[in-house]
Parts: C-alpha cells; sequence; structure tokens
C-alpha cells in the first residue's frame, strides 16, 4: 500500500520537539562557517581544545544518531532487510566523508583508511557482537537468527577483508611503495562488484534469508506510524547535511593532535570509528535486547560489508583523484587480531543459535584490541 499518510496540525510541535538536534547542527555549522579563523585559533590550549574537539564530535554523533533514528523508522515501515539497508548505506556515506576530510586535511596520513577500517570491524565484530549476544541472551537461553542470511554476509566479508587488509601485507613490504593504479582499480571493481551482487541476493529472490522466520511468514500487523516516509527520509538527508561541513571541521583537531602533539596515527582512525559504529551499536542492541537477532546480525554484518565494500574503492579514488597515497595492508599484532576475529564470528554465526558465551568472546577480542591499542 503506498503511504498517503500526512502531517496532522497537532503533530508539528511534537515534531518540532523531537527534532530540536537539527537546530543545533545547522546553528553550529553557521557558527564554525563564520568564526572558523576564531575557533581554531587557541587549540594549542588544553582546555579550548577539548571543548573545541568534543562541541564537533557531540554535534557529528548526535547527527549519526538521528540518522539512525528516522533509518529505524523507515525500518519498520519497509521492512527487512531495505531499511537496515538505508542505514548501512547512510552511515557508510558519513563514514566516507569522515576519512575523506581528515585525509585531505593537513599532512598525508596514509594509513588512515587503513586504520579506520581496522577499527570498525574490531568496534563492530567484537564489541557490538559482543554486547548485542551478551545482553540479548541474558534472559533467555539462546536467541535463533537465520543461518542462510549470516552465512551470506561472511562468504563476503571475509574474501573482502583478506583482500583489503590481508593481502596488501604480502604484496608489499613494510614502508615500501603503495598500491598501483591499476592494482587499485582491481581492487575498487572487487569490491564493488561483490557488494553489489550481494545487494542483488538480499533484495531479490533470497530476500527471506534476511528475515526473521516468524517475520517472514506470519508477520504481526503493526501500528503505523504517526508520520509519512517521505518525511522520515528527507529528515535522514537533513541530518546529514550538515555531516558534511562538520567533519571537515573535525579533521583540523584530529590533524593537530596527530601532526602537533605527535598522537599515534591510528587516533584519527579510532575517532572516526567510534562516530561511524556508535549511532549502528545503540540500533544493534536494542534489536537483540528485543529478541529480535536477525535485524541486530543484518545492522552488524551489513555495517562491516558495506564499510569494506564501499569505503575502500572510494578512498582509493580520492587517493588517485588527489595524489594521496594509501596504505592497506594490516601489520603485526593487527593482522593476527582481524584474522582471530573473522575465525570466531564463522564459529559464532556457525549454527543459527547464539548463547551467552560467544558474547563474552566477542568482548574479550574487543578488550584485547583496545589493550594492545595503548601498547602501542
Amino acid at each position: 500500500m503506498a503511504d498517503t499518510a500526512v502531517i496532522h496540525p497537532g503533530n508539528i510541535g511534537r515534531l518540532v520537539r523531537e527534532e530540536w538536534f537539527l537546530g543545533v547542527s545547522v546553528l553550529t555549522s553557521l557558527a564554525f562557517f563564520a568564526f572558523e579563523g576564531r575557533l581554531f585559533q587557541h587549540l594549542s590550549q588544553p582546555v579550548w581544545f577539548a571543548f573545541i574537539f568534543l562541541w564537533l564530535f557531540s554535534a557529528v554523533l548526535g547527527s549519526a544518531l538521528s540518522v539512525v533514528r528516522h533509518a529505524d523508522h523507515l525500518a519498520e515501515r519497509l521492512g527487512e532487510p531495505y531499511g537496515t539497508l538505508i542505514l548501512t548505506l547512510a552511515v557508510t556515506s558519513i563514514e566516507v566523508m569522515a576519512i575523506s576530510a581528515v585525509m585531505l586535511h593537513g599532512d598525508n596520513n596514509p594509513t588512515l583508511a587503513r586504520d579506520t577500517l581496522f577499527a570498525v570491524v574490531m568496534i563492530i565484530l567484537n564489541g557490538m557482537v559482543g554486547l548485542s549476544l551478551l545482553l540479548g541472551a541474558w534472559r533467555r537461553p539462546e536467541q535463533h537468527h537465520n543461518l542462510q542470511g549470516a552465512n551470506a554476509y561472511l562468504g563476503v566479508i571475509v574474501p573482502l577483508a583478506t583482500l583489503t587488509l590481508v593481502l596488501p601485507s604480502f604484496l608489499y613490504a613494510e614502508g615500501g611503495q603503495h598500491p598501483s593504479a591499476p592494482r587499485q582499480f582491481v581492487l575498487g571493481v572487487i569490491s564493488v562488484g561483490l557488494y553489489c551482487t550481494f545487494l542483488v541476493l538480499q533484495t531479490g529472490r533470497q530476500h527471506d534469508y534476511f528475515t526473521e522466520a516468524e517475520e517472514y511468514h506470519n508477520a504481526p500487523e503493526r501500528m503505523p506510524a504517526p508520520e509519512p516516509i517521505w518525511l522520515h527520509a528527507v529528515l535522514l538527508f537533513a541530518y546529514m547535511l550538515p555531516v558534511v561541513y562538520l567533519v571537515e571541521q573535525l579533521a583540523l583537531p584530529i590533524d593537530y593532535v596527530i601532526e602537533t602533539l605527535h598522537a599515534p596515527a591510528a587516533f584519527g582512525g579510532v575517532v572516526m570509528a567510534v562516530l561511524v559504529a556508535t549511532p549502528e551499536a545503540i540500533s544493534a542492541v536494542r534489536a537483540s535486547i528485543a529478541n529480535h537477532l536477525q535485524r541486530s546480525i543484518n545492522i552488524f554484518l551489513g555495517s562491516v560489508l558495506s564499510t569494506i565494500g564501499l569505503t575502500v574503492p572510494a578512498m582509493l579514488a580520492i587517493s588517485h583523484l588527489y595524489g594521496h597515497p594509501v596504505t592497506l595492508g594490516l601489520e603485526h599484532s593487527d593482522l593476527v587480531m582481524l584474522l582471530l576475529t573473522l575465525a570466531v564470528s564463522i564459529i559464532t554465526f556457525a549454527s543459527g543459535r547464539t548463547h551467552l558465551m560467544q558474547g563474552a568472546i566477542h568482548l574479550v577480542l574487543f578488550v584485547s584490541y583496545l589493550l594492545l591499542i595503548f601498547q602501542s
């Protein structure tokens, strides 16, 4: 049935109260547009630096959370997997814009894209998965999901992660040359091609692989949302627009920390990963607690897939156009952690059932990742 809902006058006041953060994002963008020089000229003062960084970080994160909120409304109206697909594509767009802004500002950081991809994979496949499974199984012995759907996700994630983050480590010596343009082109085509093939599977004849069994065969009648679908779509894009400008501003304090204060180069990647993963983590954990594990799996596995399948080609294209070389291959302990995470993820989703212990194992791997960051 087509969406014919309209906005009733009585709902306008409630809508304004719910969407107040859009005003915060717009006003923040205007403030930095008008007073950019004054706001950034005292970054050497620790208190002022912390204020500016937290202000920008909160504005971007709040906008991203609002994007997720409206994507959730669209998911309820459109059903799976279309709602989750909108969510992952929106968040991936924010990620590409954020990494691009940091890459193109200040000195070249060739490992930024790699560090961000690795941080996103660790945060989602260990932190988000572990927390979702742990909290979801806290009040029930097991949770069930569609085995074919999880296998389809991992069947694409594993080769893409290997080709982009593992294989380059063996093709080039540490500190050696960056991938040549032809190899970048081939890797980009492979990534986009596999992701598009997966989308055909996800939205086509295997659509039921990504829905809960009871939802697919006997979906309960849901109360329609008070606002029409088009309004949620408009607000989703409205919240994304300030992000385009604010992530460019956020790149300034991040570069200051890396270049002036000599923080580890991975700092920028971790910040970008937190911005990308936090909104989806909240949505995935809520779905798991409500015993909708399949939606939770669609969120976190779909997020990893879109991050690798779409972000890598975008970063390679930006690298070629602007002459900023990128390094993709992981090294040392990071390489071991990625392979271990992929192996454990395959075991976790191999039976169609999850339980408390599996969530605890993923959280242990996440804590190990955090400790290795501080060690390095």
